[in-house]
C-alpha cells in the first residue's frame, strides 16, 4: 500500500511537469503563428500576392500542428479529471495549478498568461487581415466589374462561372468621363 501511496505524488507530478511542457509547446505555437500572421499582413498591405499565397500554406501547416496540440491538449485535461476526480471539461487552471508544487504552478501560471495574451494578439491581427483583404478584393470586384465586357465570362461571390451583366453608369464603359 505504501508504494501506491508514493506513486501518486510522483505521478501527480509527472502530469504537472507535462501540463507545463504543454503549455510552452502551445506557447511556441502562438509565437509561430502570430510571426506568420503579421508576414501575412505585412504581404497584403505590399499587395504581395505570392507572398500572401505562401503564408497562407504556412498559415496552414501551422494550424495543423496546432490541431495536434489541441488533441494532446485534450488527452492532458482527460487524465487531469481524472487526477482530480471530476470530468475532464471541468478541469480549470485554479485546480491543476492546486496539484502541482509551487514552481511548477508559477510557471504554468505565467505561461498560461502569456498564451491568453498571444491568442488575444493573433486573434485580433487575424480579424485585421482578415480585413484588409476583404478591401482589397472588394476593390479588385469593382475594377474588374467596370472593366468586364457584356457576355464574357467570369465568377460570382459564390466561385460559379457566369456571363458577366452588371448594369454600367450611364450605360457604357466610360474611360475618362469628360462631362464632369
Amino acid at each position: 500500500m505504501s508504494v501506491s501511496v508514493a506513486a501518486a505524488p510522483a505521478r501527480a507530478g509527472e502530469l504537472a511537469e507535462e501540463i507545463v511542457v504543454h503549455l510552452e509547446a502551445q506557447i511556441s505555437s502562438a509565437r509561430s503563428l502570430l510571426a506568420v500572421v503579421l508576414e501575412q499582413g505585412a504581404a497584403i498591405r505590399a499587395r504581395d500576392v505570392q507572398g500572401v499565397v505562401r503564408l497562407a500554406g504556412l498559415l496552414r501547416g501551422e494550424m495543423g500542428r496546432r490541431q495536434l496540440l489541441d488533441e494532446q491538449r485534450s488527452r492532458l485535461l482527460g487524465r487531469c479529471g481524472e487526477q482530480l476526480g471530476v470530468p475532464a471539461e471541468t478541469v480549470t487552471l485554479e485546480a491543476l495549478l492546486a496539484m502541482m508544487r509551487a514552481d511548477q504552478a508559477e510557471r504554468a501560471r505565467r505561461a498560461s498568461a502569456e498564451l491568453k495574451g498571444l491568442l488575444a494578439e493573433l486573434q485580433r491581427e487575424h480579424s485585421c487581415n482578415r480585413a484588409v483583404m476583404q478591401v482589397e478584393l472588394g476593390f479588385l470586384e469593382h475594377l474588374l466589374g467596370m472593366l468586364a465586357v457584356e457576355g464574357v465570362n467570369g465568377y460570382d461571390p459564390s466561385g460559379s462561372s457566369r456571363a458577366i451583366t452588371r448594369a454600367r453608369p450611364h450605360g457604357s464603359l466610360h474611360v475618362l468621363d469628360l462631362r464632369a
